[in-house]
């Protein structure tokens, strides 16, 4: 019997993210550019006897237990595969970057992998809209309710800043606060980019439609961006999904850890992180223990 694997879950950073309509059901229609992080969760399963799940890691005090866990969720799909899991939990909970849907694609690959199956994840979407998207951990374009995932090759990578400012936010509360549900998506063909500056000067006429809400509701978030933007060298700054989670952009991996230890010195409260975002398909593969 193999001893099992270990599957690294990257956070998702959402680069834009444009509200465009609203289903009859409630749903809202987004169309979204996806990047991965080289900053995650790790989850290792064990083959057992029954499911079982611990959470360590510094932001383990957050997570749901239980079946309102995502990863407990998607594993019980696998009824004749049972396994100890652990989850490692180094992103904050409920922030904006996808945890849980990134820790629910992990285990789902890992299951996977042990089941000889493909990592097919339209059944995952009634669990989370985010979920598909994490699957294959692709820099990708999302757009629907998450159902429509088109990957998007070619992006350079981003030497990023990750900042959380330790603010609780609902995202019904944001989705509701939005005053306008059918904004324009981005471009039908997205331009190629060759480097950074160029993606970032991109970006910077894109949008993230929930922000200016999100800060309404939690004004640590404008603070946060603000924060960020100001740090020498930052290239464009912006909150990631619903918050309250932002991101940093900036030249080089050296000026973005500069950045990321001068930042967790001025605000030793916050989540503070560097990473690198782009396609994280390579390192969220499972790997054998």
């Amino acid at each position: 019997m193999m001893a099992g694997l270990r599957v690294f879950a990257p956070a998702k950073i959402n680069l834009t993210l444009h509200v465009t309509g609203q289903r009859a059901d409630g749903y809202h229609l987004l169309d979204s550019l996806v990047v991965f992080a080289d900053v995650g969760d790790v989850v290792q399963l064990r083959p057992d006897t029954a499911w079982s799940l611990l959470v360590d890691g510094p932001e383990a005090g957050s997570v749901p237990p239980g079946d309102e866990n995502l990863a407990l969720r998607v594993a019980r799909l696998f009824p004749r595969i049972a396994s100890a899991l652990t989850l490692t939990k180094e992103l904050p909970v409920a922030s904006g970057i996808g945890g849980g849907s990134a820790d629910a694609a992990a285990v789902w690959r890992g299951l996977c992998q042990m089941a000889g199956r493909d990592a097919d994840a339209n059944a995952l979407l009634e669990l989370g809209a985010d979920i598909p998207v994490c699957v294959p951990s692709r820099s990708a374009r999302m757009q629907g309710i998450g159902e429509m995932v088109t990957s998007v090759d070619g992006l350079p990578h981003l030497d990023v800043v990750l900042a959380n400012p330790r603010v609780a936010v609902s995202t019904p509360q944001i989705f509701k606060a939005l005053t306008h549900k059918d904004n324009a998506p981005m471009p039908p063909v997205l331009p190629e980019f060759f480097d950074a500056a160029a993606l970032c000067n991109w970006l910077a006429a894109q949008r993230n439609d929930l922000q200016i809400p999100a800060e309404a509701i939690a004004p640590q978030i404008a603070e946060t961006c603000q924060t960020l933007a100001a740090l020498s060298g930052c290239l464009l700054a912006r909150m990631s999904g619903s918050g309250a989670t932002c991101f940093g952009v900036f030249s080089t991996a050296e000026e973005a850890t500069e950045a990321a230890d001068r930042l967790a010195i001025v605000q030793p409260n916050w989540w503070v992180r560097a990473g690198r975002l782009g396609g994280m398909q390579r390192v969220a593969a499972p790997q054998a223990l």
